[in-house]
């Protein structure tokens, strides 16, 4: 199995340049003192998640006759709405397929960048998305389970790099692993010192079970399901797995309450609205069990509900 390289991460920060906004690395002055705390708030691309990289990436990579036949893609929202913006800029056909619990808010979105949107059952995403393949005869484009959406995710820790060269630690959430593999490349290239962090939900902990285990392990959906953080409900693919095996040097995992705590500090103290999945990784750094040292955390994405976002700041 070929992982992917700090050049692979280069090549693809220059193909998709024209496309992104090279997000900036925020301090956070109200960070506890002796870990400096930073801002990574891809919340502020154009489809206000991350994952915009990979998918622009993974296009862009495509021969122009396999691209022109369109694309599929299957997500419970964030991919779906990159790949759905990135085929509009590439005037191709995409049919998404979406899990029928997906927040309304993602839902939309991806139709509003002009897609075809198929909802499915829980557990079907990929089964409907092989047939859209068949019918359609568009190319696949998964969430996390290729190299391609892995170096594209992985130009997030270039950046990053190139930002704070003196960086102590990083925190990433993982699901499917796609954006902590990336990024834990590109940190391990480029800042040997540093430590790369994974975050995931206590009630989607399946990356801290099988790294414990030492081979992939696949909760339940329902299991994973249970969380807030409808962004973390996948499980790593044997490919991201093994990247994850050699990049992290820790998982940590945190309640629902600390989520929804981590929302209400980015709102609060940061001005940046995260959806639940976006503000997991504050939720680590809250934990005060990484290094000390300049601390940077991926605030991965924004789109959240305008009700639970009101409902979680309320609590607060």
């Amino acid at each position: 199995m070929r992982l992917v390289t700090i050049d692979d991460i280069r090549a693809a920060a220059e193909r998709i340049a024209p496309a992104i906004v090279r997000t900036p690395l925020l301090p956070a002055g109200w960070g506890d003192p002796d870990r400096p705390l930073w801002l990574k708030p891809e919340n502020l691309q154009p489809i206000g998640a991350f994952k915009i990289r990979g998918a622009f990436n993974a296009l862009g990579r495509l021969d122009p006759a396999v691209r022109a036949r369109g694309v599929v893609a299957y997500s419970s929202g964030n991919h779906a709405q990159a790949v759905a913006y990135a085929a509009a800029r590439y005037g191709v056909d995409a049919h998404i397929v979406m899990p029928e619990e997906t927040p309304s808010i993602k839902v939309q979105a991806t139709r509003g960048h002009g897609a075809q949107v198929v909802l499915c059952g829980t557990g079907e995403r990929e089964t409907v998305a092989a047939e859209l393949v068949d019918q359609t005869g568009g190319v696949l484009i998964p969430p996390f389970d290729h190299p391609d959406i892995i170096a594209g995710q992985g130009t997030i820790g270039l950046e990053i790099a190139e930002d704070l060269a003196d960086l102590a630690a990083v925190l990433v959430p993982v699901s499917g692993g796609g954006l902590a593999s990336g990024i834990g490349t590109a940190i391990r290239a480029l800042c040997p010192q540093a430590k790369v962090f994974g975050v995931e939900p206590e009630l989607a902990a399946d990356t801290t079970d099988g790294l414990a285990r030492g081979h992939r392990v696949d909760w339940p959906v329902a299991q994973r399901n249970r969380t807030i953080a409808d962004g973390l409900r996948s499980t790593p693919s044997e490919l991201t797995f093994a990247h994850l095996q050699q990049v992290l040097d820790g998982v940590l995992t945190v309640s629902e309450d600390e989520i929804r705590s981590a929302v209400r500090e980015l709102a609060h103290d940061g001005h940046l609205v995260a959806e639940p999945s976006g503000a997991v990784a504050l939720a680590g750094y809250r934990k005060g069990s990484t290094p000390a040292g300049p601390t940077a955390i991926i605030v991965s994405g924004g789109n959240i509900e305008q009700s639970l976002l009101q409902e979680i700041l309320a609590d607060g």
